[in-house]
């Protein structure tokens, strides 16, 4: 009974369901204004973590833009190595990052135990860089990387967590460099200290270099009781690594605490050191209705031509026919979704523009618009991945934010006609219209083209019928940011 008791008060509002969605539990942890707690999916059984932010506290500390950019900057990294932002919620009162709960608690603990053995805090320390290089690519820098904000999943695999202080690349002054003084006195890096501007990249490798003395060594690299003769151990770069560092690590560790920003190692650098490289796997991942999937474990297609390069040409048919046939017949439209499509829909191939959304009807049978793709995908050195009427596109080119990413989906419209739908999942939206508009399109409109020639009779052709045109417009993807008015 007393248990039960102790979960409702730690429930926020009194209130044992959040928003019909989540059963709240106990909570895990708070700050000045924040709570947070363990949570579970009514839907699908699983754990998150809900973090609940008091609005008034924010408003009167004027950090609307600072919880409105660590939402954005969630959003953007989102990788295997980072505690992942699921959606965010709001009421008057309170906002609601619902976050992916992390079961193995804070490497620190771990840490504070005893220093570690050389292959598991290389382990760790290999994630956590290849999370920062994410990070980095895409404009962003953490700030604050200190084993309390580096949490091990149940598999013992590192989540970087709490990017509060983070900083995007939008935020840099005329001279290029930030100059907010932030993070952890005995990870912070000595240009910080110096309050003369510092690029925020350099400042995020030197506490990853603390962060690996600390690993190997189980105590800090600059530690004084007295906070300004730290500060100045910091400075000078005077620390001593302990005997059973080996000669490759300590090298490293030099380059990694250099406390000149411009000669000091950077991510490219790390990576392609010696002691880093050993037994690393760079992290291949595709992300799926909010789940990240490893590309070691799927098979990868890269079009039917390249999958068949062995084979003669009667066989690729046979081996084409075979994996044509077994498609699956494509998801039906209801009512409601054929009175979404936008309005003016050109039923002869042109596309409309719904946000980040592009949609098409054809004639044209599935196993010809997923063979359509598959060859466009292979123009561009895209990736494709396949799964029933599903096709994902996917680059390999790093932006600031990701490489372009597409998911095309077939519904049938009718027994003649299907719909494709297009839609940008991850990267530029630039550099997304612009494959639209050079391939993509003109892509699909030659196979509407290529039907018409085929079948003279014009059973194949889309139907110009203006009463079956859609007539509003097609919903984008909803992004449930916080409201003051709501």
């Amino acid at each position: 009974m007393a248990a039960k008791s102790q979960t409702k008060k730690n429930v926020p509002n009194n209130q044992p369901f959040l928003l019909g969605r989540y059963e709240v539990g106990k909570l895990l942890g708070h700050g000045t204004f924040a709570k947070v707690y363990h949570a579970r999916n009514v839907k699908t059984n699983e754990s998150v973590a809900i973090k609940v932010i008091d609005k008034e506290k924010i408003l009167k500390g004027g950090l609307i833009a600072h919880i409105k950019r660590e939402i954005s900057i969630l959003r953007r990294v989102r990788h295997p190595n980072i505690v992942q932002l699921f959606e965010v919620m709001a009421t008057k009162a309170k906002i609601y990052f619902v976050m992916e709960y992390v079961r193995g608690g804070e490497l620190f603990n771990k840490v504070a135990k005893g220093r570690l053995k050389e292959e598991v805090a290389r382990k760790y320390f290999q994630q956590l860089i290849s999370s920062v290089a994410f990070c980095h690519a895409r404009g962003v820098f953490h700030r604050d990387l200190k084993p309390e904000n580096l949490l091990l999943d149940e598999n013992g695999d590192l989540k970087v967590s709490d990017f509060g202080l983070s900083a995007v690349s939008d935020q840099i002054r005329q001279d290029g460099l930030f100059h907010t003084f932030c993070g952890t006195p005995a990870y912070v890096a000595p240009e910080v200290l110096a309050r003369k501007g510092y690029d925020a990249a350099k400042v995020d490798i030197w506490s990853c270099g603390v962060i690996l003395f600390v690993l190997m060594a189980g105590y800090l690299p600059f530690h004084d009781q007295n906070v300004m003769v730290m500060y100045k151990k910091i400075y000078k770069g005077d620390f001593r690594c302990p005997r059973w560092f080996s000669p490759e690590l300590v090298k490293l560790l030099t380059r990694l605490l250099d406390t000149n920003p411009v000669t000091r190692i950077t991510i490219p650098g790390v990576m392609e050191n010696h002691w880093f490289k050993k037994g690393y796997k760079h992290v291949k991942f595709y992300i799926e209705d909010d789940r990240f999937f490893s590309l070691d474990e799927e098979e990868y297609d890269t079009g039917f031509a390249s999958d068949q390069s062995s084979l003669s040409e009667s066989e690729a048919e046979i081996e084409t026919r075979r994996k044509v046939t077994s498609l699956p017949r494509p998801a039906s439209l209801n009512a409601f979704d054929i009175i979404s499509f936008s309005p003016g829909f050109d039923l002869s191939g042109l596309f409309e523009e719904g946000g980040e959304g592009t949609r098409v009807v054809s004639g044209a049978p599935v196993s010809k618009i997923i063979s359509k793709l598959e060859e466009i995908a292979k123009v561009v050195s895209f990736t494709v991945r396949k799964k029933d009427c599903r096709v994902n596109l996917e680059g390999t080119r790093e932006g600031v934010k990701g490489p372009l990413t597409i998911a095309a989906e077939i519904f049938e419209l009718t027994p003649k006609l299907v719909v494709v739908e297009v839609k940008k999942k991850g990267g530029d939206r630039g550099e997304y219209e612009e494959f639209c508009n050079r391939e993509l399109k003109p892509g699909l409109q030659n196979l509407m083209q290529e039907e018409s020639e085929d079948d003279p009779s014009g059973s194949s052709h889309v139907p110009s019928d203006s009463s079956q045109l859609p007539t509003d417009p097609i919903p984008t993807d909803a992004s449930h940011l916080p409201s003051d008015t709501e």
